[in-house]
């Protein structure tokens, strides 16, 4: 059939025959204008949609526009777009926290009271559906330049064993040696002592505890600095407790202070849409990644604590029954935001992204992490090792043959070096070992890849140096497709994403991008840059066919396990795929939560059965997001169905 262009685009075909014209007549004036016309023709062409996809701007009020840090998407369909103080150190002063509630299907919204700074938290979807997200911002980052107050870590003893004892923030510590006082910033809890009794001689033994704070001065200025270690007496204390409980601090000075992490924890009900608050972490941690385990707890790792040090290697685990937090035996060190897989047999696969704070050369190297015996088997073969930071990690679809991909990355903190590198390991080979993919578009830091019902990996944007700088946003996208392992283009976005931004499945099928935080706006890197607030969504060429598969009936909407369940189709027999796919949570270049489940099925005259793996460690717990997928590649829209712990019921 011959195509026939809308009166739009006739419209459109003829305004840009006249500009061309006058363009001829008028030079270089009209030019560029007449290309923008031309493109936007281009683009718009249904032949054009159907090969490389689409994107649209959401309308979002002004009322809801924030600086999108983190979005997950829950299973009610709606979006949780959280900023916190959104990289604003006057937001952070002032105590403005935001979260927006996104419906996508209504572009709806709706504000969320924010009971922490949660810029910067780690987050993960539990097995009842909320959200968890824990840790944040305890304080901004000062440079050197900006540090008025001497200041730094504040080690609090205590050598007594009947108690701990809770000291406010503002409490007074005095050098005996340099009659420095400094005053703690925040309220701190030291354990109580631990005593010990040799069985054999009957003799007790008392090991002190300890406790850490930021302390400042009490006033600006270079001669309220210190140079060595001192011992600290504690203001208010007498008697037997000024004995018992006092301070130590090395040097406290002028050097840059790093941003500081929050212990806070809650869960976010997508029924109720509130936070919930919880026990709080053992660690304070800004930056920390959170990995959703076969048993529905929750592992938490790295993050900058509340001094500003990356966490050593203190991890810990979450159980929602118990709403309670513990620590791991054994200690692992890695840099902040590690991308931490839940892979098969419960292990953990890192594979060397990360994005943010720690040394350049400890914790970075992909390997196999064994939770039970803290066993790290390194994975060899990464190309270009030492610029991994900021680079993407996705499971590749489906998750079943344990493939991971890794794409692009950076140099370590400020580092203008990128890569193009996309690399991929086979977890299930006798020596899984990366081999490089075909090469992304352009070097590029932060790119955003999003697995799809059809099997490909969308990737979008990034930039070609740290935090956009020079002009360096790569404004373009592409699928790739891992059983051929070949990449093709897609249509340009909109705007430039670089740190701070992401992108997410939706339930229709369609892709959301959100954020960005170019550190300046312009190539001579003279002009600061501003936060990119617009979401924009990207309509991939699945979507503009003929015809698409539905799944009429929404079934059951627990599945166990191992367990079956049948929906019901208007053309069954055009059905080829079932996929499982967990909705994504993302933030700073990881969403380590999105994998596609490939389901067994059967079809019946008038729908599907399918049936959901029996391994909890390749399906864990929580709610999912099941499509169809037609002969032609097209997905259905998603039905919810939840996946309960095993031995629990739905």
């Amino acid at each position: 059939m011959k195509y026939r262009p809308s009166r739009r685009a006739r419209r459109v075909a003829i305004a840009t025959a006249v500009v061309l014209a006058l363009a001829g007549v008028n030079g270089p004036a009209l030019y560029g204008f007449a290309s923008e016309k031309y493109h936007q023709y281009t683009i718009n062409k249904p032949e054009y949609k159907a090969a490389k996809g689409h994107w649209d701007v959401v309308d979002v009020p002004d009322a809801y526009r924030i600086n999108t840090i983190h979005a997950a998407l829950l299973h009610t369909g709606k979006v949780l777009l959280v900023a916190g103080s959104g990289n604003n150190a006057a937001n952070f002063k002032a105590k403005s926290f935001r979260t927006v509630l996104w419906d996508p299907a209504r572009n709806t919204f709706k504000n969320i009271p924010t009971p922490k700074d949660l810029f910067c938290s780690g987050h993960t979807q539990l097995p009842n559906g909320n959200l968890l997200v824990t840790g944040g911002t305890q304080r901004y980052e000062k440079l050197g330049g900006d540090v008025k107050k001497a200041g730094g870590l504040m080690i609090v003893y205590n050598e007594n064993p009947d108690g701990p004892r809770t000291f406010p923030a503002g409490t007074l510590f005095t050098g005996k040696q340099n009659g420095k006082t400094f005053a703690a910033k925040d309220a701190i809890v030291v354990p109580r002592a631990k005593k010990t009794k040799d069985p054999a001689t009957g003799r007790v033994t008392v090991t002190h505890s300890e406790a850490r704070v930021y302390v400042e001065a009490l006033e600006d200025g270079p001669a309220y600095s210190t140079g060595a270690q001192d011992n600290y007496r504690i203001h208010g204390l007498t008697g037997a407790d000024a004995r018992n409980f006092y301070g130590i601090a090395q040097k406290l000075s002028f050097d840059k202070k790093d941003f500081q992490g929050i212990k806070d924890s809650f869960e976010f009900d997508p029924v109720a849409e509130r936070y919930i608050s919880v026990d709080p972490m053992n660690e304070a941690r800004w930056y920390p990644t959170l990995t959703t385990l076969e048993d529905g707890k929750v592992l938490s790792v790295s993050g900058l604590d509340e001094i500003g040090q990356v966490v050593p290697g203190k991890n810990e685990i979450y159980d929602p029954a118990t709403r309670k937090w513990t620590y791991l035996p054994k200690q692992r060190f890695f840099p902040t935001y590690p991308a931490l897989f839940l892979t098969d047999k419960g292990r953990i696969f890192y594979t060397g992204s990360n994005a943010g704070y720690g040394p350049d050369n400890v914790g970075r190297t992909p390997g196999i992490w064994d939770l039970k015996s803290n066993a790290f088997r390194v994975v060899p073969g990464m190309s270009d090792p030492k610029i991994l930071e900021t680079s993407m990690s996705v499971l590749l679809p489906p998750a079943q043959e344990q493939r991971y991909m890794v794409l692009g990355g950076g140099g370590v903190g400020e580092d203008p070096r990128s890569t193009a590198k996309t690399r991929i390991v086979d977890l299930h080979a006798p020596s899984p070992r990366f081999t490089d993919g075909p090469d992304l578009y352009e070097k590029a830091r932060y790119p955003s890849s999003v697995i799809m019902p059809d099997d490909t990996v969308l990737t979008t944007n990034g930039s070609g140096d740290y935090r956009g700088r020079s002009d360096s946003n790569v404004l373009k996208a592409e699928l790739y497709d891992p059983k051929a392992n070949t990449s093709r283009a897609m249509a340009d976005p909109l705007v430039g994403r670089n740190y701070h931004s992401g992108a997410l499945l939706l339930p229709d099928g369609q892709v959301m991008t959100f954020g960005s935080d170019s550190l300046y706006a312009d190539k001579d890197n003279t002009k600061p840059g501003v936060f990119q607030q617009q979401i924009d969504l990207y309509t991939p060429p699945y979507l503009f066919r003929s015809s698409r598969p539905e799944l009429t009936d929404p079934g059951p909407k627990s599945v166990a396990l191992g367990g079956t369940a049948t929906y019901r189709s208007s053309r069954p027999a055009s059905i080829k795929k079932m996929r499982l796919i967990r909705p994504g949570s993302f933030t700073h270049v990881t969403n380590i939560e999105q994998r596609s489940i490939a389901l067994d099925f059967t079809a019946t005259k008038d729908g599907v059965t399918v049936t959901v793996p029996k391994d909890p460690s390749l399906v864990p717990p929580g709610w999912y997001m099941l499509n169809a997928v037609d002969d032609q590649g097209t997905p259905s829209k998603a039905v919810w169905v939840k996946v309960p712990q095993a031995g629990h019921p739905g």
